[in-house]
């Protein structure tokens, strides 16, 4: 007779039967009445093996955040790349809506299993809408300008944000910001203008669509800041989906046009990259410091240089490549230098 484990001899009677029968109590009760040791809860996308990330511990205490930080910003650039073979055949507000559509529709149940009906009563409200209008705005200029630029130039002009962001906390928000900070801002404007060649002869409207990007991307970040000590970063990157996905479907009357079959494959996989990558951006900011984390950012120019020779077969000149390097280690001193401006935990989102 098999026992409740399914092992021969072990069932609840076992005991009254044979010479043997305190033995087979006694495996009965190791098997069934004593409690099983407590294993913690293993938090989400965490390792399976340990000493992998015991290794990459060794080598940097917050390893682990890095790499999936570099992963999200590697799956947010290929979404990037998506749009622009998209941006020439299909309009740029349509796309965003797409965009926005299939990413709010991926963030709604994610948000509801995390927080139940509490992620339908968002805080500072206003400000989750302007920053849902702000996101809208931003990838539509982006699509638009994406058209016209190498798509590593158009990555490199879109961190201009971070220098903006600075600037605009110490014009507006009085915050302190250290000379050395000052001195990077200036640089990455430098990197930015090298890039986007300033001559009216060389210069793309394409690039000033990029840099308005930036712009509002700054805009955001502010608003982040004001957002990320009351609400969930998940709820935050759900509410301005929403916002973005209806505020762009005001114009689709104006802009509607149905998709091709390959079309709409390309437009699930940029929906679903931009829900995973920034899914990606949350576990990692959770699992270490902004500041340990924000150095590493600039890798999405890196990214983006390699998309843009596989799928595009472009490379950035000798003058580009400068300018990129150049905003890379400028951003790197603002957020880096004692009494520079520093992001918090969740205002990446």
């Amino acid at each position: 007779m098999r026992g409740p484990s399914g092992e021969p001899g072990l069932d609840e009677g076992a005991w009254m039967r044979g010479r043997d029968g305190q033995h087979y109590a006694r495996r009965w009760w190791l098997c069934h009445a004593v409690p099983a040791p407590h294993h913690p809860v293993v938090p989400l996308l965490s390792s399976s093996r340990p000493r992998t990330t015991a290794f990459l511990t060794r080598l940097h205490p917050h390893a682990p955040a890095i790499l999936i930080m570099v992963s999200a910003l590697c799956l947010a650039a290929l979404g990037g790349a998506v749009m622009k073979l998209l941006a020439g055949d299909l309009p740029p507000v349509l796309l965003a809506w797409f965009r926005f559509a299939i990413y709010g529709a991926i963030l709604i149940p994610l948000a509801f299993w995390r927080g139940g009906r509490a992620c339908l009563r968002p805080s500072r409200p206003l400000v989750q809408v302007l920053r849902g209008l702000l996101l809208a705005a931003g990838n539509t200029f982006f699509i638009l300008g994406v058209v016209h630029v190498d798509y590593a130039n158009a990555i490199a002009i879109l961190y201009v944000y971070p220098f903006i962001m600075v600037w605009l906390s110490a014009l507006m928000l009085g915050e302190p910001v250290s000379r050395p900070a000052w001195i990077g801002v200036a640089g990455g404007f430098c990197g930015v203008l090298m890039v986007m060649r300033p001559d009216p002869a060389a210069l793309e409207i394409g690039a000033l669509f990029i840099l308005v990007t930036g712009a509002t991307v700054a805009v955001q970040m502010l608003l982040n800041r004001k957002l990320g000590t009351e609400s969930d970063p998940l709820f935050v990157s759900m509410w301005g989906a929403v916002v973005a996905a209806l505020a762009l479907s005001l114009a689709l009357p104006f802009a509607w046009q149905v998709p091709t079959p390959d079309q709409m494959m390309l437009i699930g996989a940029v929906g679903a990259l931009s829900a995973l990558s920034n899914t990606l951006m949350i576990v990692a900011m959770a699992r270490a410091p902004a500041g340990q984390i924000a150095p590493f950012t600039y890798f999405e120019i890196i990214a983006a240089i390699i998309i843009g020779m596989v799928m595009f077969g472009t490379l950035p000149d000798e003058l580009s490549w400068a300018g990129m390097a150049l905003i890379a280690i400028s951003g790197i001193a603002v957020k880096r230098f004692p009494g520079a401006l520093k992001l918090r935990r969740r205002e990446k989102f």
